[in-house]
C-alpha cells in the first residue's frame, strides 16, 4: 500500500473506483478514432483462462471495420450519444477532441438481448496511424477542420 501511497495521496492524487466486469475474460473491444470518426475496432481476446489482452501474453487481435453489424451498437451509442458528452466530463468543455485517439470497452451485462459496454480506457498519448498509412487523408481533413475551428 505503501507503494500506492504516491498516485492517491496528496493534491494531485487520483483513484478511480470502477467494479469489476466479469465479462473482461472475453476482452476488451478498442474503438480507434480519428477526431470524431470511428476507423476500426479491435477485439483483444486474452489467451484461454486469461485476463490480459497484450499480444505478448498470448491474446488474439480481431479487427472490424466500424460498419461491421458486430460493432454498429457500439459505435452508433458512443459516437451519437456518449461522444458530446467526453470533453464536458472531463472538464475539457469547448476544447476540441483529440486529432488521433482510442476507447477501450469492457463488455458489460447483456439488455435485453444486447451487449452492454464500459469504457476503461481514453488514449491519446501513444497513438499513431503507422501501420494504416490510407487514413493519412482523414487525419489530415481532422487537422484541418480542428485548426480551422469548424469542428
Amino acid at each position: 500500500m505503501t507503494f500506492c501511497e504516491q498516485y492517491i495521496v496528496g493534491e494531485n492524487g487520483q483513484l478511480i473506483d470502477q467494479r469489476f466486469l466479469p465479462r473482461i475474460v472475453e476482452g476488451e473491444l478498442r474503438l480507434n478514432m480519428i477526431y470524431q470518426t470511428p476507423t476500426e475496432v479491435v477485439h483483444k481476446k486474452p489467451a484461454d483462462g486469461g485476463i490480459s489482452a497484450t499480444l505478448k501474453s498470448g491474446a488474439k487481435y480481431i479487427s472490424y471495420k466500424p460498419e461491421d453489424p458486430l460493432m454498429v451498437g457500439l459505435i452508433d451509442n458512443f459516437v451519437n450519444h456518449d461522444l458530446p458528452k467526453v470533453m464536458p466530463a472531463l472538464g475539457l468543455e469547448g476544447a476540441p477532441i483529440p486529432l488521433i485517439w482510442t476507447s477501450d470497452f469492457i463488455l458489460g451485462d447483456q439488455v435485453d438481448g444486447k451487449d452492454t459496454y464500459f469504457v476503461g480506457e481514453f488514449n491519446c498519448s501513444c497513438v499513431g496511424v503507422t501501420q494504416q498509412l490510407y487514413l493519412c487523408p482523414l487525419v489530415a481533413e481532422a487537422a484541418i477542420k480542428i485548426a480551422s475551428g469548424s469542428t
